[in-house]
Order: structure tokens, then C-alpha cells, then sequence
């Protein structure tokens, strides 16, 4: 048997649909899913088999014009994963077609050439018509030498085979790098304080996701079968803390529930999820929140 394995890396604007897409593709929740941008912090790299290949997906952050620290560190990550992929696909939301930040994205793909091949993939293809899609391939097409363009929607599954199928073919020959049964790199822990964090921006809203991160503190294996997790909610504002309860409780108690149902739903046996809520003035600008996010602190400088 000739076995295939390589990296693939989504790279688009914000909301372009690249978590919903990997998450279909690996065929389980390994990146979270919200319907506020640039929620994927991480470049989280789920994995995915077929055929005898497997394709190693590293989900980056959606590329914007970034103002703070946090965002040119997600920006540089975005950039770093394209690098260093054997294909890179460009996801482009159909209904919004080429904006402002497409042509950026464009226009820097000129400037910094990635190494791996590059595909084009038109997402949400339900929300137009089809002159509407054809016009806009033909112009993306003309715009930039893509390899190959597919038409598909993430949420609902059309056409993703045919991409999955085409990335499997095009992978290198070699060995795999992941255990067959193994969808994501990332430790379970993050994995849970990932959920946690979904769970919480699609609560609250305006700027307090993105000035939060969830940690798992603790992770304990209980001789029934069911694990225990302990995490801590880090706010930057002390009157971020009131948000994040809710009233008698009710915000954080939702999302406990919201959490520990899907992390059990993922590993398949019962979880205890214990959460609490913490200030943490400068979260933003320790190096440390940064590695545990898979960035790079100093590619955060101005």
C-alpha cells in the first residue's frame, strides 16, 4: 500500500467558513464554530483519512487588517501556516464575493509566495445563483493562477467530498504523520478550554470575547470512567467578571452546561466541568497565554 500524507492550509477572511469546513472534513469538532469572526486563535491542525492518504489541515486565523498585539500575532500565524503547506485553499464566501479583504489576501499571496500549490474554494455556493457563481470564478480565476477551484458549502456538505478526494490525491507520498485514528494535534485540554471559550462568545457579545481566554487547570481521571475538569475564565476588566456570571449565575451556568454536555458528547463518557472566573489585567500582553495558543509573542510587536 502506498501511503500519502501531507499538510493543507485554509487561509481567508474571517467568517469565511474555514473552521466549519475543517470540521466537516475531519468529520468531528476539532475547531470551534461561531458566528463572530476571528474566533480561531490557534492554528489548530485536525486530521483526516482518505483513501490511504491523510491530509493534516491547519486552520488559521482569519486573515484581517489587525490593530492589537493578539491580532498581528493571529495575522503572522495565518501567514506561517500557509508557508508551510504542501496546498493552500483559499476560501471565499460567495454571496460577499471579491471584497476589499479578498483583494488583500490576493495581493499578498503575489507579494509573499507560498511554497505549496494553491486551490480556490467558493463557500456558501446556497446563498446565490449559479451565473452569479460562475461570473465570480472567472474573475477570481483571472485575477490569480489557481490550480483548481471547487464550489461548496461547508455547513451542508455539497461539494466538500470532491475537494477532500482532489487534496488525498495531491498529498506526497510518504508515511503517515498521525496515529490513523488520531483528528487533531492539539491536547485534550486545550480541545475543552476551546469549547468553553465557543460556548462563551456565542453568550456574550461586542468586544468581551476577544479580551477572554479559558484555561483547563485540571484534568482528572475518576475510576468510573468519567473525567473531571477544572477551568479558569480569564477577563481583563474587573467588570468583565459581573458579564460572565450573568445574573445569579445564570451566563456561566449556561455555558458550563453548553460545554460539558458537548465535551462529553466528544469523548464519549460523562464529564464534571467545574468553571470559575478570574481577573487577569494584562492576559493580552504575556508570552506565555501566546505559546499556550500555538502564536508567536513577539510576531505580535507593531
Amino acid at each position: 500500500m502506498t501511503t500519502r500524507a501531507g499538510f493543507v492550509a485554509l487561509i481567508g477572511e474571517p467568517n469565511a467558513g474555514k473552521s466549519t469546513l475543517l470540521n466537516r472534513m475531519v468529520g468531528a469538532k476539532v475547531s470551534i464554530v461561531t458566528h463572530k469572526v476571528q474566533t480561531t486563535r490557534a492554528r489548530i491542525r485536525g486530521v483526516a483519512m482518505q483513501d490511504d492518504s491523510q491530509i493534516v489541515f491547519v486552520d488559521t486565523p482569519g486573515l484581517f487588517r489587525p490593530r492589537r498585539r493578539l491580532d498581528r500575532a493571529m495575522v503572522a500565524a495565518a501567514w506561517t501556516g500557509a508557508a508551510d503547506a504542501d496546498i493552500v485553499v483559499l476560501l471565499i464566501e460567495a454571496h460577499r464575493g471579491i471584497t476589499e479583504g479578498v483583494r488583500a489576501i490576493l495581493d499578498a499571496l503575489r507579494d509573499r509566495p507560498v511554497s505549496g500549490r494553491l486551490a480556490l474554494a467558493i463557500n456558501k455556493i446556497d446563498r446565490v445563483e449559479a451565473k452569479v457563481l460562475l461570473r465570480l470564478s472567472e474573475e477570481l480565476n483571472a485575477a490569480f493562477p489557481f490550480e483548481q477551484t471547487f464550489m461548496i458549502s461547508a455547513e451542508k456538505g455539497h461539494g466538500v467530498q470532491d475537494l477532500k478526494s482532489w487534496l488525498a490525491e495531491q498529498m506526497p507520498e510518504g508515511p503517515w504523520l498521525y496515529p490513523e485514528d488520531q483528528i487533531a494535534d492539539l491536547p485534550m485540554r486545550m480541545i475543552a478550554a476551546e469549547m468553553t471559550r465557543e460556548k462563551l462568545t456565542l453568550r456574550l457579545h461586542q468586544e468581551l470575547p476577544y479580551q477572554l481566554t479559558v484555561e483547563t487547570e485540571n484534568w482528572e481521571e475518576r475510576p468510573d470512567g468519567s473525567v473531571r475538569v477544572d477551568q479558569m475564565i480569564y477577563v481583563s476588566r474587573d467588570g468583565h467578571k459581573g458579564i460572565v456570571l450573568g445574573k445569579r449565575g445564570e451566563t456561566i451556568k449556561a455555558v458550563s452546561q453548553a460545554s460539558r454536555h458537548e465535551l462529553a458528547e466528544f469523548l464519549g463518557r460523562p464529564v464534571h466541568l467545574f468553571l470559575q472566573v478570574k481577573l487577569r489585567p494584562n492576559w493580552l500582553e504575556e508570552r506565555e497565554r501566546y505559546s499556550e495558543m500555538g502564536l508567536d509573542f513577539n510576531d505580535g510587536n507593531a
